[in-house]
């Protein structure tokens, strides 16, 4: 912001400018939403646990504590029933609740990366019907979110997304190791049901792109593991649960920024990726759109030729970070260590902190926390 949207005002009031990262409320997004993760930390640090977000590091100390594990796995498995049981009812679908729940959830726009999942998304299900013996861990995607009224790209891109599901959930030879769901009518009501059931967060915009998001604390606060670029709290985050505990992938925003000046033509790119060009090709074909082969042709082309957000640019960083959270996925053991680990290692993004950071760096206001 110093040195681009506001770099005029910076140079007349230096330091003026300063950065307070988003929080959000425990008492929604844990104790409300997640009761029995919530009693799981009163009994392991006492009920100062959740009212004081510094205590909560302490449950750290139980990261590989097998029996604390077990008992998380059985609260996130709770919640991950109860996500399927809204999925069997508005879509008449059945998921397994033992699979991994990979999830995106935000705001639907071409700069958070729908797209670049959705490829992923392609990419797995080719590989799944190519090779039987393939050893993917078994996923749900889950995708929702709203897009503006006039945003006809990102309308398109729901509407990818039903695509693909029709195709990968009635296709047999997926052997249940593939899923794809979008949930309509995304609000806070159903979003106090998916982020405790997530096991993967999905934080993969463009770096550089993202002022924040609260998503991603809202599900590592839950549990779940982050994949991510290095970008808004992702940072943050990164910097606390540590690089076993999460999974960074991507070009930086500087890399992004000397991308885009070299130029966005991803051509050459897409031709050195074959698992990417079959996707790219089955979706501008109408593999996924029987009903008008060319409904895609144009997001394709836009893909092609004018990558501004870098998702051909970022495909093969991602597919290989998914591929590392396969295999993390097989040791539960280590997952689960790294679930418990994000719960403990992401109290700094308590309301509470940051409010009280505004109180005093900014508003030169007294504030009492809440206890």
């Amino acid at each position: 912001m110093r040195k681009t949207v506001f770099h005029a005002l910076n140079s007349v009031y230096p330091g003026r400018i300063t950065n307070k990262t988003n929080g959000i409320t425990f008492r929604r997004w844990l104790m409300e939403c997640n009761p029995d993760l919530a009693d799981i930390i009163r009994s392991a640090l006492g009920e100062r646990g959740l009212d004081d977000y510094h205590a909560l590091k302490g449950l750290a100390a139980y990261a590989n504590d097998s029996s604390l594990q077990q008992r998380v796995g059985q609260a996130r498995r709770n919640r991950k029933v109860a996500l399927a049981r809204v999925i069997a009812d508005q879509l008449n679908l059945r998921v397994d609740p033992e699979a991994m729940f990979d999830v995106q959830v935000k705001r639907i726009h071409e700069y958070k990366r729908q797209l670049l999942n959705l490829l992923e998304t392609v990419a797995r299900y080719n590989a799944i019907r190519a090779n039987p013996t393939i050893d993917f861990a078994p996923r749900v995607k889950i995708f929702s979110g709203k897009a503006a009224a006039s945003y006809t790209q990102a309308k398109l891109i729901i509407k990818l997304a039903i695509d693909i599901a029709k195709v990968v959930n009635s296709d047999p030879t997926v052997r249940g190791l593939l899923k794809v769901v979008f949930l309509p009518n995304y609000n806070v009501s159903l979003a106090e049901i998916i982020m405790p059931a997530a096991d993967l967060s999905e934080q993969i915009s463009t770096a550089g792109m993202e002022a924040s998001g609260t998503g991603n604390m809202k599900m590592a606060l839950n549990g779940a593991l982050t994949v991510g670029t290095l970008d808004g709290a992702n940072v943050e985050m990164h910097d606390m649960v540590g690089d076993d505990n999460i999974f960074i992938f991507g070009l930086t925003a500087a890399e992004v920024e000397a991308a885009r000046a070299r130029g966005i033509d991803s051509t050459e790119h897409i031709a050195a990726l074959p698992i990417l060009r079959e996707a790219l090709d089955e979706i501008a074909s109408g593999v996924f759109s029987t009903d008008d082969a060319g409904r895609y042709r144009g997001l394709v082309d836009t893909l092609t030729h004018h990558d501004y957000f870098m998702i051909c640019a970022d495909f093969d960083a991602y597919w290989a970070a998914q591929m590392k959270i396969d295999e993390a996925w097989r040791d539960r053991n280590r997952w689960m260590r790294s679930s418990v680990l994000n719960t403990a290692n992401v109290g700094w993004f308590s309301s509470d902190r940051t409010i009280g950071e505004y109180a005093k760096e900014i508003w030169s206001a007294p504030f009492v926390p809440i206890s």
